[in-house]
């Protein structure tokens, strides 16, 4: 049975995200869930900023969970679902389920942990390359295995015990001669004369098979039963009965156990691809984290593989997207930047405006598809307009953005600006945070002719706490603009109150390129950008456009 999975789009923000970000993919997720009835799920790129995480705390939403990543993952293919067998299932049984199902692999499992596997290659193993008479009890072979085997009958003994010593041996001379071959806990395979019979038991074989339905006397099962021996009646010859008891072994002597090939459903599809290519199998079983036995992945599935479906909000350039995104499926674009390098496989839906806050744009969506915005999901869109337009202060900010963001408020019941001053408040709570966290809480790649730069921004409505951290950041910003590979870094330290950045450079002419492009004295120290708060609309332009003329 094929583990079909079903349709699931991952709805994500930029790395490093703001409020925007994470509210957009939650209210988005939301809305198409709606409308489409699928599984769409909302993923944050990266660590939620506190702002976010009170703004997520106060209206009840649980922040969404970790997608570094989307490669494509085993446990994003469609996984053939087989149920394990025991180890204990004859060769016969095995093969008949093979053909039932149409399959060349089984799983053999033990409480749902992989023991091994059994192909058509080792039955037929066990079929042509064995001559030893002893095998049957070399690979402790269940009575009730025989006996099913053989479309018998059990006449006397135990069903569940086992085949432990001895060899098989068919009685077809008589019995002078049968003294001489047949030993202690023999298998014997006779037909129905009653003194091969009792030669058999008197040399105490361990199981008697009847053949051809014959008729067994009360006296020699009498004798079976004291003695402990088995008696099995078949309806078939010698020749098939011996031909058929080897089919009787069960499937953990020849089943493969060890080298095996095994893939886990969090294991890289490349990975597997590379994997596969070096090796004959067909099918490779997929385990869990706990070691359970999920099904199996064949080369055929891997070929026509489905890629992870996304779709992206408040970002389009790759350097901001989630990691993998260039094997993943591009759905749609939900934006409000300025157009980046990110490539898409076909066609997707694209939406990008010029407002403040992606938000903005969900709202209109919600209105256009007529779906009613809950007071949960009207405080979290509301939250990261204020956010990203600074409560209107940024000269992003249009009147569509203040408009929605009244309307929303309105749903939410909740007043603007006593809101504005607790979430602006949490964001600005540097007290505790590592350097790294507050550098990278907020932090954006760009690329102009292969000029990677960085900007990152801080804001606060305190003046002498901005001045702390400068302190502790200046000596971390070349670590940073290393580890992060970039040419240059920024960092945008702004005052919300006083609506002004101070800006700290890193790099080589990173400082030069910001006094020429901003026009500024070069003796200049201290960056101090009067009415700059937009990272988006009055710092991004003016550097771009500045490197695109170099």
């Amino acid at each position: 049975m094929d583990q079909k999975k079903p349709k699931k789009v991952y709805v994500i923000g930029h790395k490093n995200p703001d409020t925007d970000s994470i509210c957009s993919a939650i209210a988005y997720a939301n809305l198409k869930n709606k409308i489409t009835g699928e599984k769409y799920i909302a993923k944050r790129a990266g660590e939620v900023n506190g702002e976010t995480a009170y703004v997520l705390d106060k209206f009840q939403v649980s922040v969404p969970s970790l997608l570094d990543n989307v490669h494509l993952q085993v446990k994003d293919m469609d996984i053939r679902h087989i149920e394990g067998v025991s180890g204990h299932m004859s060769i016969k049984d095995a093969w008949a389920r093979m053909k039932d199902e149409n399959i060349k692999t089984l799983p053999v499992t033990r409480g749902e942990k992989l023991e091994g596997l059994i192909t058509i290659g080792d039955i037929a193993t066990s079929y042509m390359e064995v001559y030893d008479n002893n095998i049957l009890a070399t690979a402790r072979t269940q009575y009730r295995n025989i006996v099913k085997t053989l479309d018998g009958t059990l006449i006397s003994g135990n069903e569940h015990g086992y085949f432990l010593n001895g060899k098989v041996v068919i009685a077809a001379s008589s019995p002078d001669l049968m003294e001489n071959f047949i030993e202690k806990d023999d298998l014997v395979i006779l037909g129905n004369r009653y003194e091969s019979q009792l030669c058999a038991i008197e040399m105490d074989a361990s199981c008697l098979v009847i053949c051809q339905g014959a008729n067994i006397s009360k006296t020699i099962k009498k004798m079976a039963e004291e003695r402990d021996i088995v008696i099995i009646q078949t309806p078939h010859d010698t020749f098939t009965a011996a031909r058929l008891i080897n089919q009787s072994i069960p499937v953990k002597y020849f089943m493969s156990r060890d080298n095996l090939e095994i893939f886990h459903l969090n294991d890289y599809v490349e990975h597997v691809k590379e994997v596969m290519s070096k090796t004959k199998y067909r099918d490779f079983p997929i385990l869990d984290n706990k070691g359970k036995f999920c099904g199996f992945l064949s080369r055929r599935r891997l070929m026509t593989s489905r890629k992870k479906q996304v779709i992206l909000v408040d970002h389009n350039e790759k350097s901001q997207a989630v990691n993998g995104i260039e094997e993943a499926e591009v759905q749609e674009i939900i934006d409000h930047h300025r157009l980046g390098g990110l490539e898409t496989i076909g066609p997707v839906y694209f939406r990008n405006q010029p407002v403040g806050c992606t938000a903005t744009i969900i709202y209109q969506m919600y209105q256009e598809s007529g779906v009613e915005v809950e007071p949960q999901m009207a405080g979290l869109l509301c939250s990261a307009i204020i956010s990203d337009t600074l409560l209107f202060r940024s000269p992003t900010c249009t009147m569509v953005d203040q408009a929605a963001a009244e309307a929303l408020a309105r749903i939410a019941g909740i007043d603007m600006e006593e809101h504005a001053k607790e979430m602006f408040n949490a964001g600005s709570n540097l007290r505790g945070k590592s350097v790294e966290e507050i550098c990278f809480q907020d932090f954006k790649v760009f690329n102009v002719k292969d000029i990677m730069f960085g900007v990152g921004q801080i804001t606060s409505m305190n003046q002498d706490e901005l001045d702390e951290v400068k302190g502790r950041l200046i000596p971390y910003l070349e670590e940073a603009r290393k580890t992060q590979g970039l040419h240059m870094l920024y960092l945008m330290m702004t005052n919300i109150l006083e609506e002004s950045t101070e800006l700290l450079c890193c790099g080589e002419n990173a400082k030069e390129q910001v006094l020429e492009a901003f026009e500024l004295p070069g003796d200049t120290e201290k960056i101090l950008l009067k009415g700059v708060v937009s990272r988006k609309k009055q710092m991004i332009p003016v550097l771009v456009t500045y490197l695109q003329q170099k």
